[in-house]
């Protein structure tokens, strides 16, 4: 099969011919329909992520048809049209058994711990606690935008936030988790105040859903958003993953106000200060949102089913697997204007 294959962190990724997977007993292989590209993807081929072993096929946001299906898979067939988290699970450890499969003790991440989507075919483990089946309805290309991103933005504003109508929402970025906080927290009915440093990204915030736009060049983040809140953010996202925009989603919020962080923080961005004073005195919580369990998509799926969000709008460029190469390397650059989705292999 064709892959983008990285050789040696923070070299030049290639377009290779490697071996189709094998089906994994109680898997399936899918044949990849479309793939999203994201930052995440950009740490790996950085050397951030400790799982990553080379060569390696990144890739961790997709969307296929289910090509092979290994021995012990009962539910599903060959031609099923599925999606997958990005944390796949091994749904028997003590923490899957509490429903919090996003964080299993036995992780399986494709593009990260195995070879990812950036490819024709992948292989998934485990297909009975992992495979999501699509609707007909849903596109191959929003199915595959919802898998790190927007999903980990809905687990994080629904379930960790607990948004609700008439609630203040700060989004610090507006990349493709930051729009996505937006558009969910808006379909909430939510007011949402949407952060960056670009005019044309704050644009992007506003068809999404943002009441407010905040240009952090020009503005002093916290100091705005106290007063336009008249006191603070009910929950703040660090859709970014940086020290200074994790101060500031904490420093926004008002008392018993939420801090959500979505955005990795790696690298250079490692290990954050964090305004502990203002914890303690307005009594904040500081959470995190790590992807989705694969049995709570139903209720995504039915926003958008039912129209009140939809992801398939906040993707930007559709590229082919070969453009992919320089996209992954300028993905830092933060140029792009919305979600890349790779949507041609051949």
């Amino acid at each position: 099969m064709k892959a983008l294959l990285v050789e040696s962190f923070q070299q030049r990724p290639v377009i290779a011919t490697v071996p189709d997977p094998e089906v994994p007993n109680g898997g399936v292989v899918l044949e990849v329909k479309a793939t999203g590209l994201c930052r995440s993807d950009w740490h790996g081929w950085m050397g951030h992520d400790s799982d990553i072993r080379l060569p390696h096929v990144p890739g961790h946001e997709f969307a296929g048809v289910i090509r092979e299906v290994g021995k012990g898979v009962k539910n599903w067939k060959v031609g099923d049209r599925v999606t997958v988290p990005f944390v796949c699970a091994c749904g028997t450890c003590p923490t899957c058994q509490s429903g919090n499969q996003q964080i299993c003790d036995d992780q399986f991440q494709p593009g990260f711990t195995h070879w990812g989507s950036f490819a024709e075919y992948v292989a998934v483990h485990r297909a009975e606690t992992n495979l999501v089946r699509l609707p007909d309805s849903v596109s191959f290309e929003a199915a595959a935008s919802l898998g790190c991103r927007f999903a980990t933005s809905f687990r994080g504003i629904v379930a960790q936030g607990k948004v609700s109508g008439g609630q203040w929402v700060a989004v610090h970025g507006c990349g493709g988790v930051g729009l996505s906080a937006i558009m969910i927290a808006a379909a909430l009915g939510a007011g949402v105040i949407a952060v960056d440093i670009s005019d044309e990204k704050l644009a992007l915030a506003k068809a999404a859903g943002a009441t407010f736009l905040l240009n952090g060049k020009t503005t002093d983040i916290p100091a705005a958003i106290l007063e336009l809140t008249k006191g603070g953010a009910h929950v703040s996202v660090d859709a970014l993953g940086s020290k200074i925009t994790c101060y500031n989603s904490i420093a926004c919020l008002r008392k018993s106000g939420k801090h959500i962080q979505i955005g990795l923080m790696a690298g250079s961005e490692t290990n954050p200060s964090i305004p502990m004073h203002l914890v303690i005195a307005k009594e904040l919580e500081i959470l995190g949102s790590h992807g989705m369990q694969a049995h709570a998509y139903p209720e995504m799926m039915q926003m958008i089913w039912e129209g009140k969000i939809a992801p398939e709008k906040l993707i930007g460029r559709r590229i082919h697997l070969e453009e992919a190469v320089e996209a992954l390397i300028a993905m830092d650059s933060f140029q792009e204007q919305g979600m890349l989705m790779i949507d041609r292999f051949e």
